[in-house]
């Protein structure tokens, strides 16, 4: 038989590309045991379904035995809305936070059926005017959850989801310098692909200034399978991103779009929905990934 070396060259790449998988793995698998994987739901693009997504990934952590923690780092404060107790004084908020009044544990508050909150506040929107972009602000949020003590032995650690503004500007660049993950809401919409193609040019010049490929995985948001534009949105997204996009595609539901208006979750709110079961199918996914 004859040596190919086109063939040799694809067996050592995909064994190259294998050991890297192992490699990231390892590491995701020893930083879930020590502090817990940190998640942050951002898109350039309003209205794909971040907070949606923030709200009902928590719950289904929940639902499974967590307790996870969730950070409102949007000013719009939807996710602190929908908590219901937005606090009148901003030092009680992330924003006390980002004036060193307070760290994140004391800052954060119970939510049944959820996990726990950091609330936003109006004021985070001055974040970006009275801080430059240096590494000491950069870290900052990493810095904070960094100093979150670990469980003790026995206790398994928590997630941490963050709802990111859609913008970058400081606080998003908090988000991303912290987490492990970034999962990217994109609604089957046109709009919505340009945005993920942006949000791909902006981790890409990030890259030098993180030292590392941040690892991102897009979803697709409000799915109609009855529209053509969906199918189309859906195979273009997994034809550029193959592997980063999750299996699990949730679909525009009733139960989804009018439980933030309840203060409730889907899961809360109506668990037999299509919703419901999008959401609990995204939990899985994750956590069989290792970002969970």
């Amino acid at each position: 038989m004859s040596f190919c070396p086109s063939l040799a060259r694809n067996g050592i790449l995909r064994e190259k590309q294998r050991l890297v998988y192992m490699r990231e793995e390892s590491k995701r698998s020893r930083k879930k045991l020590q502090c817990g994987m940190r998640i942050a739901i951002f898109n350039q693009k309003g209205g794909v379904g971040k907070t949606t997504t923030t709200l009902n990934l928590a719950a289904a952590i929940v639902c499974e035995g967590g307790n996870p923690l969730l950070l409102d780092l949007d000013p719009q404060c939807h996710l602190t809305g929908i908590h219901g107790d937005t606090p009148r004084d901003s030092s009680h908020s992330l924003y006390g936070f980002y004036l060193a009044l307070r760290g994140l544990d004391e800052l954060a508050v119970p939510w049944e059926g959820v996990g726990r909150i950091v609330p936003s506040h109006q004021q985070l929107i001055k974040v970006d005017s009275m801080f430059g972009k240096g590494p000491s602000v950069l870290n900052k949020l990493r810095t904070g959850l960094d100093a979150i003590d670990t469980p003790p032995p026995g206790i398994a650690a928590q997630s941490t989801l963050i709802d990111c503004c859609p913008y970058v500007g400081v606080l998003a660049l908090n988000a991303i310098f912290a987490c492990d993950v970034l999962l990217i809401p994109v609604s089957t919409d046109y709009l919505s692909l340009q945005a993920a193609l942006q949000m791909t040019r902006t981790l890409d010049i990030l890259e030098p200034v993180l030292k590392r490929r941040l690892e991102r995985r897009y979803l697709l948001t409000r799915y109609d399978g009855r529209r053509r534009m969906s199918g189309d949105v859906q195979n273009r997204l997994r034809s550029r991103y193959t592997h980063e996009v999750c299996e699990t595609v949730i679909s525009e539901n009733v139960a989804v779009a009018e439980s933030p208006s309840k203060n409730r979750d889907v899961f809360s709110h109506s668990p037999s929905s299509k919703g419901a079961k999008d959401y609990a199918a995204l939990y899985q996914e994750l956590l069989h990934q290792g970002f969970l």
